[in-house]
C-alpha cells in the first residue's frame, strides 16, 4: 500500500521527510525526548523498510525513536495520525472503484453516481453492522474489525456540518457518538453464543468433554471483552484520523493524543489513569534508586586535596595525573512525610506514598504522618499495607485518627498538632516533605507551626499538585506557606521523580 500524505491545514507537507519531522515534533510536544540522532535513525529506517508494510514501519520507527517505558501508547496514537491506513472514506472509495470498473466494462451501465442506491435506514444499518460485528468478534478477524470501525464512524460518527448553526469548523467525527449508537459492549452474549455454537458443531464427532464448558465459562467472556475493547480503540483511531483530515494533523495530535502515564496530572486523572499511573511506581523507584546511589558514590569522593595532589605530581614531572580527594562518608538522609489524605489530593498522596515505600532502602529512616484536619503517624500502616493503594487509603482513613469533628482539610490544625506532638521526628539530618494543595477551607494557616518545623529540619519542601496559577485562589493558602518553605509544583509523576532525584540525595 502507499501511505497517504498528511492532510488538514492548507500547505501541509506531502513529502516523507517533512512528515517524519512533523511526527517527531509532535512526539516532542508530548514529552518524548528525541534528538537529531534519533530522527536520522528513523529516516534510515524508512529508507530501508519503505512504506509497503505499515506495521513493520511502526515497529521500526518505535525502535529508532523510543528510549523509555510508558511511551508506546503516545507513539502509537501519533503514528496512526501521521501514517494513517488510508484517507477519506475507505468504504466509499472501494464502492466508487467497483462502480467505475463496472462502468468501464459495460459502457451501457449506469454512471457510478447512479449506482449508489437509496440511503439505508439507520436502524437497519445499525442491526446489519452489529450482526457483522458479532461475526468478526467471534472469528477475531482484525481486518474485518478495522473495516467495520471505518463503516461505523462513517455511519454514526459525523456531527455538525450544515446543521451546526451555519458555523464553519463545527463539523467533525466522534468516537463517543459512534460507540453510543453501536453499543458493542452489549454484544457479549451474542458473541459467546456464536462461539459456543461453532465449538459444538466442530466437536460433535469428537464426543463431549465435561471440562470444556467450565473452561469456556471462565475464559471466553474475558477474551471477548478484550476483543470488544480493541474494537473500541479502532473506532477511536478512525475518528481521530478523519478529524485530522478536517482540522490538521499536527493540531489534532497536540490535543487528541493522550499523555504518557508519567505526564498525567494527579488531580485530573480518572480511575483507569490512576491505575496505570500506579503501575509505573516500581519502575520509577528503581530508576530513582539507581540515580541516588550513583550520586552518593560520587559524593563520597569529596573535594580535591590540593596538597596531596601536588605531592603525587612530583613522580610525574609536576603533572597532576592522579588527583587526590578528601574522602568523606555521606550519610543517607532521614525522611519525614506529612501527607494530606483528603479526597481532593488522594491520587497524589497515594502515588507518593507508594513511591516512598518502594524507595525505603535509600533513606536511613522514614516516618510518615497523614492528616485531614488531625495528624497521626501511619508508618506501620505503610509498612504493612502491601502494594494496594486503595486498601492503604482505606486503612489510613479508618484506623488512623486523621479527622476530627468534620472531614474537611485544615492544614493549620494539622501542622499545629504535628509541631506539638511529633516534633521529635524532625532533626538536623531530616528532610521533611509536605504533600498537599494547601487549600485550608478559609481557616487559620498556623504559620508559626510551619516555621518551627523548618527551624529544626535540615530542609523542608512543600509539594503542591496544583498548577502555580491556582495558588492563592479561593481557599488556597499556598502563597502564605510559600513564604516560609519552598513550594514546588508536582503535577505528575515525571516532575515528582525529577524533584526526588535533585533535592533528596544530600
Amino acid at each position: 500500500m502507499t501511505v497517504p500524505p498528511p492532510s488538514g491545514a492548507p500547505g501541509a507537507p506531502a513529502d516523507l521527510a517533512a512528515r517524519l519531522t512533523a511526527f517527531v515534533r509532535s512526539l516532542r510536544t508530548h514529552g518524548l525526548r528525541i534528538g537529531p540522532s534519533e530522527t536520522v535513525d528513523a529516516a534510515a529506517v524508512l529508507a530501508v523498510l519503505g512504506l509497503a508494510e505499515r506495521e513493520q514501519v511502526r515497529a521500526g520507527l518505535a525502535a529508532a525513536l523510543l528510549r523509555t517505558d510508558g511511551q508506546r501508547g503516545v507513539f502509537d496514537a501519533a503514528f496512526d495520525l501521521f501514517f494513517p491506513l488510508g484517507v477519506g472514506d475507505p468504504e466509499a472509495v472501494r464502492r466508487a472503484s467497483a462502480q467505475q470498473a463496472a462502468h468501464t466494462t459495460d459502457p451501457d451501465a449506469p454512471a457510478p453516481a447512479d449506482l449508489a442506491g437509496p440511503e439505508q435506514d439507520p436502524a437497519a444499518l445499525r442491526e446489519d453492522l452489529r450482526a457483522r460485528l458479532v461475526a468478526a468478534l467471534a472469528a477475531d478477524d482484525r481486518a474485518a474489525l478495522a473495516g467495520l470501525a471505518g463503516e461505523a464512524v462513517a455511519a454514526f460518527g459525523r456531527y455538525g456540518g450544515a446543521g451546526a448553526a451555519g458555523r464553519p469548523g463545527n463539523d467533525g467525527w466522534s468516537a463517543y457518538q459512534t460507540l453510543g449508537r453501536l453499543a458493542p459492549e452489549t454484544l457479549l452474549a451474542r458473541v459467546l453464543a456464536a462461539l459456543r455454537a461453532g465449538a459444538s458443531a466442530g466437536s460433535a464427532d469428537a464426543g463431549p468433554d465435561p471440562a470444556a464448558p467450565d473452561l469456556a465459562d471462565h475464559v471466553l467472556p474475558d477474551e471477548i471483552r478484550r476483543r470488544i475493547q480493541g474494537f473500541r480503540a479502532l473506532v477511536a483511531t478512525e475518528a481521530r484520523r478523519r478529524a485530522a483530515e478536517l482540522r490538521g494533523t499536527e493540531r489534532l495530535a497536540e490535543r487528541a493524543v493522550a499523555p504518557s502515564p508519567d505526564r498525567i496530572d494527579f488531580l485530573t486523572a480518572g480511575r483507569d489513569q490512576l491505575a496505570e499511573l500506579r503501575r509505573t511506581v516500581h519502575p520509577l523507584a528503581r530508576k530513582l534508586a539507581t540515580r541516588l546511589a550513583a550520586r552518593r558514590r560520587r559524593a563520597a569522593r569529596g573535594r580535591i586535596d590540593l596538597r596531596r595532589t601536588l605531592r603525587r605530581s612530583l613522580s610525574t614531572g609536576g603533572v597532576p595525573l592522579r588527583p587526590a580527594h578528601r574522602l568523606r562518608r555521606p550519610a543517607r538522609p532521614e525522611l519525614v512525610l506529612l501527607c494530606d489524605v483528603s479526597g481532593s489530593v488522594a491520587g497524589f498522596s497515594d502515588f507518593t506514598l507508594l513511591l516512598v515505600q518502594a524507595m525505603r532502602d535509600q533513606f536511613s529512616k522514614v516516618r510518615v504522618f497523614a492528616f485531614v484536619n488531625r495528624t497521626a503517624e501511619v508508618t506501620d500502616l505503610l509498612t504493612r499495607g502491601g502494594g494496594d493503594p486503595a486498601a492503604l487509603a482505606r486503612r489510613i482513613l479508618t484506623e488512623a485518627k486523621v479527622m476530627g469533628h468534620h472531614g474537611n482539610s485544615d492544614y493549620g490544625s494539622a501542622l499545629g498538632e504535628f509541631a506539638e506532638r511529633h516534633l521529635d521526628a524532625v532533626g538536623p539530618r531530616t528532610a521533611v516533605l509536605i504533600l498537599g494543595d494547601a487549600r485550608n477551607n478559609y481557616r487559620d494557616p498556623h504559620l508559626p507551626a510551619l516555621r518551627l518545623i523548618a527551624a529544626r529540619a535540615r530542609q523542608v519542601h512543600w509539594l503542591n499538585p496544583e498548577q502555580p496559577s491556582l495558588w492563592g485562589t479561593g481557599d488556597s493558602a499556598a502563597p502564605a506557606y510559600a513564604e516560609v518553605v519552598p513550594m514546588h509544583c508536582c503535577r505528575n509523576a515525571r516532575r515528582l521523580g525529577e524533584f526526588v532525584a535533585q533535592l533528596l540525595p544530600v
